[in-house]
């Protein structure tokens, strides 16, 4: 009867821990109502095919540039966002770049079942600058990055403005499960398994890429941030330095990708410089 019981209690347990990770890999999808249209700026809307099959939706900005940035959003978020992506899209613009603002897969309007967090969120970056470089090669002969979190990992990945980015990608989701869900860190350890098998996804070692990357990247960590420790992207900036003379680390008093919002003039300056020093 006792065995019964426990055997019962664990099925729910573990039934519980795969509805926690189907939820974690398939995020509720934000879909806004403004446009660069009310930037001030026309646009069209464009359909990108991925390098493993699927279609991404994307704002297209020609702002007569031959450099164009792709702002790169986070998790649960898309395009729309209005904390970071509005603000970044209207700076990127009046700073004279031409804009690809994408969705990643299973976020916003682009399609894709399953999010894994920047592991196949490159190919979705890498698909883009495809398009881009195919139809508009005249505007691609400089491509920047600006990522938030997710978005973050992939530029670490490639090169840019890296804001927010979980460099333990463990020890973000714990958090991320009491963050996003009011659950408890340790359950992680149960979810995990429910995640990796929903999406087939690798295991990203960022600080792998500590060794590896050399080219411009800018790093942004607030001390306020629930998600992502100053410490653990100080960790990375202190090892890619040895190898990349163009790394910098910029830590601010604010939350997750909130600098933006809590520093903007600073964010903008720091972030413009940047650009147009590497760009």
């Amino acid at each position: 009867m006792v065995v019964g019981i426990l055997i019962f209690i664990l099925i729910l347990f573990l039934v519980f821990s795969a509805f926690v990770a189907y939820k974690m890999v398939k995020p509720p999808r934000f879909i806004g109502d403004w446009t660069p249209k009310d930037l001030g700026f026309d646009y069209d809307e464009v359909i990108i095919e991925t390098r493993d099959g699927l279609e991404l939706s994307a704002w297209w900005i020609d702002n007569g540039s031959d450099k164009t940035v792709l702002p790169l959003h986070g998790y649960t978020r898309s395009r729309w966002d209005e904390v970071y992506m509005k603000q970044t899209t209207e700076f990127l613009l009046k700073e004279r770049y031409n804009v690809l603002a994408i969705d990643f897969r299973a976020h916003g309007k682009s399609e894709g079942k399953y999010t894994t967090i920047g592991e196949r969120e490159l190919i979705d970056v890498i698909s883009a600058i495809d398009w881009l470089e195919k139809n508009h090669p005249e505007k691609s002969r400089k491509i920047g990055l600006v990522g938030f979190s997710m978005g973050a990992v992939v530029t670490i990945m490639a090169c840019g403005i890296a804001d927010s980015p979980p460099i333990y990608l463990d020890r973000t989701g714990a958090r991320g499960l009491k963050y996003f869900a009011n659950l408890p860190e340790w359950l992680y350890v149960f979810v995990k398994p429910f995640t990796k098998l929903f999406t087939g996804a690798k295991e990203l070692n960022m600080l792998e890429y500590a060794d590896k990357v050399r080219k411009p990247l800018l790093l942004i960590a607030g001390k306020k941030d629930p998600l992502v420790k100053v410490e653990e992207v100080r960790e990375f900036y202190e090892r890619n330095r040895k190898i990349n003379p163009d790394v910098e680390l910029w830590v601010t008093d604010a939350p997750h990708v909130r600098t933006l919002k809590f520093h903007p003039e600073e964010w903008k300056r720091k972030v413009g410089d940047f650009l147009r020093k590497h760009l």
